[in-house]
Order: C-alpha cells, then sequence, then structure tokens
C-alpha cells in the first residue's frame, strides 16, 4: 500500500487497534471528543479538534464512533477535509449510511472488519473476516482489500442490504443465544465442559461495549432472527414435553446436517 494520510475518528478499541497497525508505513492522525482516549498510542498526531483535521489534509477520513453517533462524526468532519478526501466507516450495522454517504456526493468506502478485540488475537488475525461493501467507490476498497490482505484476512463483498441482512444472522443469532444462555445461568451450578464453552463465549460477548451490542440487536432485520430461535425452543419444549425419541431423532439429525456434521 502507498504511504497515506489517514485521519481516524474514534479512539475506542476498535479505533485504536486501526491507529496502531495503520500508523506503520503511513501518517496517522487521530481524533476522538474524548481527549484521553487519543493518548498512549505510539507513532500518531492527536488532533485536539475536527478544525484540525484540515490542516492534516488526510487522504482518508476513517470513522470508527459507535453507530449512533457515526453520523454526527462525519458532519462534525467533513466540513474540514478536501472533496478528494474519501470516507470511509467500519460500522457493523449499516442502517442510514447509505443515504448519508449518496445525500453527501463523496467517494466512500465501507466495511466491516468480522471480529474485535475482546475475542479475537489481533496480533494473529489469520483466518478472520472482513467485509467490504460493494457500492463503495474502487480506490477505497483497494486501500482495503490491501490492508485486510497484509493481516491475512478473508475478504467477502456485499451489497449494503446484504451486509444487514447477513448480520441479523451472523451476529444477532449468537448474540441472542449468549445472552439466553447468561440469563438462565444459576451461578451455583457443577460446571462441566459443554457449560464452561458456552461461559466463556458469554463472558466474551458481555464484555463488549454496550452501544456494539445495542447497534447489533436493534438492527431492524434481527427480529427475525429473534423468531427463528423462540420458535426453536417452542418445538424443543413440545419435543421434551411429549418424550418424543423418534421426533428428538429428526431434530438431532437435522442439527448435525445444518451445522455440516
Amino acid at each position: 500500500m502507498v504511504s497515506m494520510k489517514i485521519v481516524i475518528v474514534g479512539i475506542g478499541k476498535m479505533g485504536s487497534w486501526l491507529a496502531s497497525t495503520l500508523s506503520l508505513g503511513n501518517e496517522v492522525g487521530v481524533y476522538d471528543s474524548d481527549r484521553g482516549r487519543s493518548t498512549g498510542i505510539k507513532g500518531v498526531v492527536l488532533l485536539g479538534s475536527p478544525a484540525e483535521i484540515e490542516n492534516f489534509q488526510p487522504d482518508i477520513v476513517i470513522n470508527a464512533v459507535s453507530l449512533g453517533n457515526t453520523l454526527k462524526a462525519f458532519e462534525d468532519t467533513t466540513p474540514y477535509i478536501s472533496q478528494k478526501c474519501i470516507l470511509a466507516d467500519i460500522a457493523s450495522i449499516k442502517g442510514d449510511l447509505p443515504s448519508y454517504y449518496l445525500d453527501s456526493g463523496r467517494r466512500f468506502v465501507s466495511t466491516h472488519p468480522m471480529f474485535g478485540p475482546t475475542n479475537a488475537n489481533m496480533n494473529l488475525l489469520g483466518g478472520e473476516s472482513a467485509i467490504i461493501i460493494r457500492e463503495s467507490d474502487e480506490d477505497g476498497k483497494r486501500i482495503f482489500r490491501d490492508i485486510y490482505n497484509k493481516l491475512g484476512l478473508k475478504i467477502y463483498e456485499f451489497s449494503f442490504a446484504e451486509h444487514d441482512s447477513m448480520m441479523a444472522y451472523s451476529l444477532t443469532l449468537p448474540f441472542s443465544s449468549s445472552m439466553v444462555f447468561a440469563g438462565c445461568v444459576d451461578t451455583q451450578a457443577v460446571p462441566g465442559t459443554n457449560f464452561r464453552k458456552h461461559m466463556e463465549l458469554a463472558k466474551g460477548l458481555l464484555s463488549e461495549d454496550d452501544n456494539l451490542l445495542s447497534e447489533i440487536l436493534f438492527n431492524p432485520k434481527s427480529i427475525s432472527q429473534l423468531e427463528r430461535i423462540t420458535t426453536m425452543l417452542e418445538y424443543l419444549k413440545h419435543i421434551i414435553q411429549s418424550k418424543d425419541y423418534e421426533e428428538a431423532e429428526k431434530l438431532f439429525n437435522k442439527l448435525r446436517a445444518n451445522i455440516g456434521k
């Protein structure tokens, strides 16, 4: 990747990781409304306000704030960047971003790293996945393909609509299942192997930022996935109440087929 001038807005877990990663070979400026979060990152330029972005003259601005603040962050920073600067986001749910980009008339690249600092080994990401949105600017796509290829990530391309539908399945479904487990945990239980594995997943999930968890669950397409869970639970409840071994065997075979086992 050719050396670039990059500004990262929002220095939470992912923003900090991006700043540290991209500072190797690029000039990176970081800005966060909470100035204390921008300290401690080596090799970056600390920007004290959106106005300071103007003098930095970035080639690309990566918006890494929480989804609820994404549009405001763009609105606060775009007055200080040139028209040729590419806007970028790493939002887990795209929501109103397609409309914003269309109205802005600016070049953009929308992407989603499918991993996070809580559960992933951020120093060894080979085999993890990332999504690049199909409608993005081709130059922006090339920038992130290069970044992701160097990290050894599997790269997928989806449209905005396909992305949010996929996230309802790949995030809401496991997140909700782990939350149901956590809500039913008896702290006095003697943990077996399966229990411990589920507990580790639940603890990892609930270590995530509340805003992120809410964003995933509030995806308009999440309800259909929750309905799948409740339907399956009712079916399982029926099998247990009737002690129907034949129906149970059918269910087990269906579940094995679903997971490719």
